[in-house]
């Protein structure tokens, strides 16, 4: 590689495309959050089905990160054309649900196989910025995560603005913006002068990249992150439910979506701040924020007056920290392995959000959800001790 290659700045074209084809990508995730109503009276669902259709899809992707990070697949072949076929065949899974809304086994496994293919799209798309952005990989991961949050959150907004249409007409629009998304990335992004190629399968890759001390402790922080991060999304909607009950469906809509995209302010503004402050003190503030929300909430859900505000910001800082661990840990990474490094921590964090989100659930049965998300402060607490290596450094 010469160094001409290296240095040379990406074009104008590259960030917006990766970062609107991860936003496009990941609107698949909550897809059917959104239209969870519907599919309850269709398949006579109870209230336990928010839960059970969030931990299929982490479980799915749980399996998929593990299966990519074993083979290595975001470092063996070209990440752009992953993208594309994981974003294409993800859509198709999101659309059959479809022609499965009378079988809740049915809706269950395509939720489960959309969260397997959904790890061709966001760890690799951290990948290809990656292999574009080197100084600046807070800064870039910050938009890219920022995108994927407004994926996640943009269903509740179709939704809500668009309540009266046919819940399959949100579905379908999910999946056409996924294809998009996909297409756009591999027409537009070619590889990035910072691609590592060559990497060969080595089932060993996928632990060999923990044996250094400062990628530890950047995915021990992102692990400690993980167990409150998703677990707050996948319950906002019961929250906003519990502590304004007066809402009408649509508006709980417009606000779950307010709550989750908050989360892309924190994301490219911490983004920015990694500039001057570092991604490791940025992680920590945001992280230490988000652990003081989780011990706050045990006393603002019960003022409605200061629920929607208390949440937005908790929505902020709970998802801003993500860019910068996912960028501490591909500077961490041995180069010829960042793919497979990104997609093994990512697997491991959300595999703690099934733990999470099942355990949310139970306590929910046994104790009012003013005092059920105080336990969330235990992540932030882990997070934040791993942390101290990096800070030092």
């Amino acid at each position: 590689m010469s160094q001409t290659a290296v240095v040379a700045p990406a074009p104008a074209r590259i960030l917006p495309t990766i970062v609107f084809s991860q936003f496009a990508g990941t609107s698949l995730w909550f897809a059917g959050n959104a239209v969870l109503p519907e599919l309850q009276a269709s398949l006579q669902l109870q209230e336990s089905a928010l839960g059970l259709l969030t931990s299929a899809v982490q479980f799915g992707f749980i399996l998929g990160t593990f299966c990519f990070a074993f083979f290595s697949l975001a470092d063996r072949l070209s990440p752009r054309l992953l993208f594309l076929i994981c974003a294409l065949l993800g859509a198709a899974a999101n659309a059959l649900v479809l022609f499965s809304a009378t079988s809740v086994g049915g809706v269950l496994l395509l939720r489960a196989v959309t969260g397997f293919l959904l790890a061709g799209i966001y760890p690799v798309g951290m990948k290809i910025a990656a292999s574009w952005y080197s100084g600046k990989l807070g800064k870039a991961i910050g938009y890219l995560v920022g995108a994927l949050v407004l994926g996640t959150a943009f269903p509740h907004l179709l939704r809500g603005l668009g309540a009266a249409l046919p819940w399959q007409t949100t579905l379908m629009a999910v999946s056409a913006l996924a294809v998009v998304g996909g297409v756009l990335m591999y027409l537009l992004v070619p590889d990035g002068p910072y691609l590592r190629k060559g990497t060969r399968f080595d089932a060993g890759n996928m632990l060999r990249v923990f044996r250094a001390k400062d990628f530890r402790a950047a995915a021990f922080g992102y692990f400690g992150h993980m167990w409150e991060l998703y677990t707050l999304w996948a319950f906002v909607p019961l929250l906003l439910a519990y502590g304004l009950p007066e809402l009408p469906q649509e508006q709980l809509s417009v606000y779950s979506f307010c709550v989750i995209a908050a989360g892309a302010i924190g994301c490219v503004g911490g983004g920015y701040l990694s500039q001057r402050w570092g991604s490791g003190r940025v992680a920590f503030v945001q992280l230490l924020l988000s652990g003081i929300c989780c011990l706050l909430s045990v006393w603002v859900l019960q003022v409605p007056l200061l629920l929607l505000p208390f949440l937005v910001f908790w929505g902020v800082v709970v998802a801003g920290d993500s860019p910068q661990f996912s960028a501490l840990t591909a500077k961490a990474a041995p180069p010829q392995l960042v793919g497979t490094a990104l997609t093994v921590v990512t697997s491991v964090g959300f595999a703690i959000t099934i733990g999470s989100i099942q355990f949310m659930g139970f306590l929910l049965t046994i104790i009012p959800p003013y005092f059920a998300f105080v336990f969330l402060a235990v992540g932030p607490l882990v997070g934040l001790l791993s942390m101290f290596p990096l800070l030092r450094k």
